[in-house]
């Protein structure tokens, strides 16, 4: 009887370590620093748009599957109503900076960019738009101009870094220039494979990618863009993830602003729901790998959307809007992954860049 009382003890004991182990385990896996960033940004997103998109989707989006959310102030250096350059700058780089300026300071000095210290800290680097991929929120990840309207020197500096994976529009940018240089040909030059369809694309699985979906800018969702922007995010994680180091992939759901602008409510809701898609690739991927922070913004909202009737059960949304052009509001950040807990609360758009400069571990080079 006591020898069978002792072989439960010693049993349960035994249990109950390996569940400890494997619980703490599990939780060590998730709270270390992340080795990968996915950082989305639904240009012009609030949460009007969001509870849009959910609306119309019966009342669920994959977006829903964050663990920690925060919120962000928007404005820029010289407006309390930012546009997308200042608010990309601020959150690629840190700095606060005028309307319209990429990638440098009130002084015109370049501020560099959190996608840039990933390049020097051996990490692959990714940037995906559905606009061009020249337009201001990717470009301030990666250019550093005076004007977001200076779309030719903006592809040039594209050729300045090794990014290894960009999809998007804007081939003019780099073929049909003022100074007849094809960029196109230099990037083969540099070991790129360069495609203009998409569905070739999306069978690039390793090396450097330079994917053009557009002469300038990407048709709308609902004109025939099809799955270009959970694709792409697709293919880019497959290529950037083979490096042992980790990567830095920045995804950008342009046209939710562009719906806002046009006080468009079906263009709004569809083009959320296309991001959604692409948050989706990028949870899925984060969850299967365990040590990778997605991080989901906005740089503003557009239009001053509010909801003023809507049905779960049909998806029916019904809106009003308060401006053809950005407002002023605060945007959420939603974080899942190893360091999401640094991503709550309310803090300067700016801080985005410090956070992940902490999570990541880089230190800022000396000014």
């Amino acid at each position: 009887m006591k020898t069978s009382i002792l072989r439960n003890t010693v049993v349960l004991i035994i249990t109950l370590l390996l569940v400890s182990f494997v619980s703490d385990k599990n939780n060590s896996e998730f709270t270390k620093k992340p080795r990968n960033i996915i950082f989305l940004i639904g240009d012009g997103m609030g949460i009007t748009q969001l509870y849009a998109g959910m609306t119309r989707n019966h009342g669920k989006l994959f977006i829903e599957e964050i663990t920690h959310v925060g919120l962000q102030k928007t404005y820029s250096a010289d407006s309390y109503i930012t546009d997308s350059a200042a608010s990309g700058t601020a959150m690629a780089s840190g700095t606060k900076t005028n309307n319209g300026v990429i990638g440098q300071d009130t002084t015109g000095a370049a501020v560099k960019s959190i996608l840039e210290y990933a390049e020097d800290n051996g990490l692959a680097t990714g940037l995906i738009s559905t606009s061009a991929i020249t337009h201001a929120t990717p470009a301030s990840f990666i250019a550093h101009v005076e004007n977001r309207g200076l779309y030719e020197d903006i592809a040039a500096d594209f050729l300045k870094i090794e990014i290894d994976v960009f999809i998007g529009g804007g081939a003019d940018h780099f073929m049909h220039r003022k100074d007849s240089v094809d960029l196109v040909e230099v990037l083969k030059g540099k070991g790129y494979s360069v495609l203009f369809d998409m569905e070739q694309i999306t069978r690039v699985e390793k090396g450097k990618l330079a994917g053009f979906t557009a002469d300038v800018h990407n048709p709308p969702y609902l004109q025939g863009r099809n799955d270009m922007l959970p694709e792409a995010t697709r293919t880019a994680l497959n290529i950037l993830s083979k490096n042992r180091d980790g990567f830095f992939l920045m995804v950008e759901g342009s046209q939710i602003d562009w719906g806002g602008h046009g006080n468009d409510t079906e263009y709004i809701i569809s083009e959320m729901l296309d991001f959604d898609r692409a948050i989706k690739e990028a949870l899925d991927f984060a969850m299967n790998d365990k040590n990778t922070l997605v991080v989901i913004t906005a740089d503003h909202e557009t239009g001053g959307m509010s909801l003023i009737g809507g049905d779960f059960k049909s998806g029916e949304v019904t809106a009003n809007y308060g401006s053809t052009g950005h407002t002023g509001v605060m945007v959420p950040v939603y974080s899942y992954g190893p360091g999401a807990e640094e991503f709550t609360g309310i803090y300067e758009n700016t801080d985005l860049f410090e956070k992940f400069m902490k999570v990541y571990g880089f230190k800022k080079d000396r000014e």
